[in-house]
């Protein structure tokens, strides 16, 4: 799941960077402009790792997972202690009794199939309508910053990266995760941890 997601934001990516630098009066960034572009990078496999709105996700639908499983399960148990009994009982009770318990529990068989069928499809879809929002959320905050900033690339490293080395300077992904974190915990009104190293680089910028 995380990347599928990591894929969907690594289509920001564009060209390789270009070499001499200049310094962002806003940001203090320093950024390409050996061909009188304005480029940066964000490392999307550190962002969809520490991007508080992606963590709660995922955690979401654990839960979710975990109490189809459970409840799954027990209808597989249940299920099972049943046609224990219909073997330990058949004999005894006769060929009636029997041939009418096993028909019922086929059914059942077919039921619950369909119940784990539908209960996968559910998961799926609604993951995947929320995944797919996020990062649409992401690309166009990623977007619309790259405007605001002046940018004219902004790109993608992760496991499809297109930049395979950009000097730190370069690096966009704490300044983006900062801001991602402040518009979500507006929106939610949750607070965000930032990690120790986080915090030591917004002093820094201070």
């Amino acid at each position: 799941m995380k990347k599928i997601m990591m894929l969907a934001v690594v289509a920001l990516s564009v060209i390789a960077c270009n070499k001499e630098t200049a310094t962002n009066a806003n940001t203090g960034k320093t950024t390409s402009t050996a061909t009188g572009f304005k480029t940066a990078y964000i490392d999307t496999e550190e962002l969809m790792k520490e991007y508080q709105e992606f963590k709660d996700f995922e955690a979401k639908f654990k839960t979710m997972s975990d109490k189809m499983k459970n409840e799954l399960d027990s209808d597989a148990r249940r299920f099972q202690n049943d046609v224990m009994d219909l073997q330990k009982n058949a004999q005894s009770k006769g060929m009636e009794w029997a041939q009418k318990r096993q028909a019922e529990l086929e059914r059942r068989q077919q039921t619950l199939a369909e119940k784990e069928q539908n209960y996968m499809k559910k998961f799926q879809e609604e993951s995947a309508v929320e995944r797919d929002s996020m990062v649409s959320r992401m690309k166009k905050f990623i977007k619309d910053y790259g405007k605001e900033q002046g940018y004219d690339y902004i790109y993608g490293t992760g496991d499809a990266a297109s930049v395979l080395y950009g000097k730190e300077e370069y690096n966009l992904t704490k300044e983006i995760l900062a801001l991602l974190h402040k518009q979500y915990e507006e929106k939610t009104s949750k607070k965000v941890e930032v990690k120790e190293e986080a915090k030591k680089e917004e002093v820094k910028k201070k």
